[in-house]
């Protein structure tokens, strides 16, 4: 993977009497910055990447470099600090924070980005400068340097697997999938997914696919445009310049999770909420398919985001600013749709930082509110009627288990197997109790998949 270095030109004069700072040390110091926001502040990174006042002051080409080198960063963490590991005689001290990121960033322009090694270390040791970090110049750039004679040898050393994650996450997947397979899913996170689109219109996919040199996946209506095209050229273009954006004609949602939507079949007509709906992929869905939608959440922002989602792809929802665990206007809904709030480990190949912020406790927490929130979506669902309960978590203290302690305190819900058809006829997207369950490396060779989970569940007439 290589990216542009920073150009040489910013687009922000000087105050007079002043000496701009480079553009090339500005990126640099902004990705410091966002790395400082993650493990320090521990802001998920797409909110540290929109709250950072001077990212958008940058060139377009500097808010890429930007982008690529923190995301590449996180995404290869792991082997990272395997190599740093390998080359400081001692551990650096906790309070050293800044300078361990700053060799991040420096080791991974030199293993993944293709940076030329004299420009790597030469900025990082600046960098450091500039940070008031001067007593560990000297050791930041023996670091680099070692690292820059044989990048090759430091890979080898440090293949996909254990030492691409936290122990923890590690071996929560080992138990739940053994090893192989955490292997693969480790593996599958070391690269950047393609974009998948949603189409409005499933039957015209044929035709956006070739607007958007986008390939047709197995799932009726859903488009993957690669991360580079033949030529191995990445493409930069923004999604609002697109072809049918505008039009209102798709929406970007990967692949895996557009099928918990589709698991309540044909909604034509049928009053179905959707709790937790944001950022609204599965409301746009819902409400696609002539569903009467009703779309709760409990961020004012995020519900905002859903509604110029819908308006722009002219659909309808009825939106409520509410915590789902507390909403209490409706009863009787024909179909309940809950996208719960989860650790997100099945993201990690599009928020690799995911990795790096969750821990155990996490998941504990978490799951407690899964378990409110699937008894407030029962409460609202009418005899008869249907509850798709879905998360985007690889850990199943978070999908099946938290099913099978539903249907133990409810005798009267009952599990309804997916079935092959319903999944674009990939029978290994389907557990053997038969709930939908997509791994990342499944479709490896397609450009893989978000790791999701989704159950149905019948409530007795």
């Amino acid at each position: 993977m290589s990216a542009q270095e920073p150009s040489s030109e910013s687009p922000d004069q000087p105050a007079p009497g002043t000496v701009a700072p480079s553009p090339i040390l500005s990126a640099r110091s902004i990705a410091l910055d966002l790395m400082d926001a993650v493990f320090r502040r521990r802001k998920p990174l797409d909110e540290a990447l929109g709250e950072h006042a001077e990212l958008n002051r940058l060139a377009p080409r500097d808010r890429q470099f930007v982008r690529a080198l923190v995301t590449t960063t996180l995404r290869h963490l792991g082997q990272v600090d395997h190599a740093l590991g390998q080359c400081l005689e001692k551990p650096l001290p906790a309070r050293a924070l800044v300078v361990r990121n700053i060799l991040r960033l420096g080791a991974a322009q030199i293993m993944f980005l293709a940076t030329a090694p004299h420009a790597a270390v030469d900025t990082m040791v600046n960098l450091a400068a500039e940070r008031g970090e001067t007593a560990f110049k000297g050791l930041i750039n023996a670091v680099l340097r070692r690292i820059s004679r044989d990048p090759g040898a430091f890979l080898a050393a440090a293949p996909a697997g254990a030492v691409s994650l936290p122990d923890w996450l590690w071996q929560s997947w080992v138990k739940a999938y053994g090893v192989a397979k955490a292997t693969q899913i480790a593996t599958a996170h070391l690269y950047e997914p393609p974009l998948d689109f949603c189409c409005r219109r499933p039957a015209e996919a044929e035709y956006w696919a070739d607007q958007l040199h986008a390939r047709v996946m197995p799932l009726a209506g859903t488009l993957r445009r690669p991360v580079a095209n033949e030529s191995g050229e990445r493409a930069h273009q923004r999604i609002e310049d697109l072809p049918g954006y505008a039009e209102g004609a798709w929406w970007i949602q990967d692949m895996a999770a557009q099928i918990p939507a589709r698991l309540l079949g044909n909604v034509a007509g049928l009053r179905v909420i959707d709790l937790c709906a944001a950022p609204g992929g599965k409301t746009a869905q819902l409400a696609a398919a002539g569903a009467h939608v009703t779309a709760l959440d409990r961020s004012r922002p995020r519900l905002a985001r859903v509604k110029d989602n819908l308006d722009r792809l002219r659909l309808h929802a009825e939106l409520e600013l509410a915590d789902a665990a507390l909403w209490d206007r409706g009863r009787d809904f024909d179909a309940v749709l809950l996208d719960a709030p989860c650790s997100a480990t099945g993201t990690i190949r599009r928020h690799p930082d995911v990795a790096w912020l969750k821990d155990p406790r996490d998941i504990a927490k978490l799951a407690a509110t899964q378990d409110r929130l699937l008894e407030k979506a029962v409460s609202l669902l009418r005899p008869g009627g249907t509850l798709i309960y879905c998360t985007c978590s690889l850990q199943p203290e978070e999908g099946p288990e938290r099913i099978e302690a539903l249907l133990a305190r409810h005798p009267a819900l009952k599990r309804d197997r997916v079935h092959t058809d319903e999944v674009g006829g990939l029978f290994e997207l389907i557990s053997p109790a038969g709930d939908f369950r997509s791994l990342p490396s499944h479709l490896a060779e397609q450009g893989g998949l978000d790791g999701f989970y989704a159950a149905r569940i019948l409530k007795a007439g």
